[in-house]
């Protein structure tokens, strides 16, 4: 049998069992063989590394695009020097993405530019790298879909679809005073993940003033209730990072002159 032939059954069998790095790599893997002279177990070897990394990395590539992180985010990039106040070893820890496994969830409270949505995003990104399932939400944008869904007649499938991640992000929650349906709705789905699967939440507003947030006292500490039970808090306090890019940039920020009466 010819050797274009074995080789054409050869790449027909590893597009059929989806080795799809092995296929377009064939040529240049058996010249790097030819070459090297490995043993058939070191060859082997390589051949599965090689399609298993090219595997991993699409698996991350299509988790991220799924996730819709709203931009590009590293733990590398965050300065935890500047924010002191954040437990570093405890935000490396939640992005082995261990802490799915137990449904625990994340919270962190704070000012606005101290970094919470950074971290967000990063910590959203290594829990895709670490193999499981994220979305990533504003509050706003959460909860107009969830009233939405429900003025359809299609809340359920909203809760379900909501639901389904193992973690999701909720960004800015309590920039805006939510209505009695969107807190109620919140709610349900706090409850539908509670002890099923993780949610991540950050937040300028103390759980003091939660109930200011979803206008109702009773509905906030319900909701605290289920989000701290299995929980990692983080206060993060410090410096917003706009204003010392302002300042890095050399300009001076003024307060803004008394009204005159």
């Amino acid at each position: 049998m010819s050797t274009e032939l074995v080789h054409a059954r050869v790449v027909d069998h590893l597009k059929r069992l989806r080795l799809g790095t092995l296929a377009d790599r064939l040529d240049a893997t058996l010249g790097e063989a030819a070459r090297v002279q490995p043993t058939y177990i070191d060859f082997l070897d390589q051949l599965l590394r090689d399609e298993m990394a090219a595997k991993q990395r699409r698996r991350i590539e299509m988790g991220i695009q799924i996730a819709h992180f709203p931009s590009v985010k590293t733990l590398e990039d965050f300065d935890f020097k500047f924010q002191p106040s954040i437990d570093a070893k405890l935000v490396r820890e939640l992005a082995t993405g261990r802490f799915i496994a137990s449904a625990e969830n994340a919270l962190f409270f704070g000012p606005p530019g101290v970094g919470k949505t950074h971290l967000a995003i990063a910590l959203g990104r290594a829990v895709v790298e670490a193999g499981h399932t994220v979305l990533f939400t504003t509050a706003t944008a959460l909860l107009a879909d969830l009233v939405d869904g429900q003025s359809k007649g299609i809340l359920a499938s909203r809760m379900f679809f909501y639901g389904k991640p193992k973690l999701l992000v909720v960004d800015e929650l309590g920039y805006m005073p939510l209505e009695r349906q969107s807190a109620h709705l919140f709610f349900q789905l706090v409850s539908h993940r509670y002890e099923k699967a993780s949610m991540l939440i950050t937040t300028n507003q103390s759980v003091t003033q939660w109930g200011q947030v979803f206008g109702d006292d009773v509905i906030a500490a319900a909701i605290l209730d289920r989000l701290l039970h299995h929980s990692h808090t983080f206060m993060v306090q410090g410096e917003s990072y706009r204003l010392r890019q302002k300042r890095k940039a050399g300009l001076r920020l003024h307060s803004a002159p008394p009204l005159e009466s």
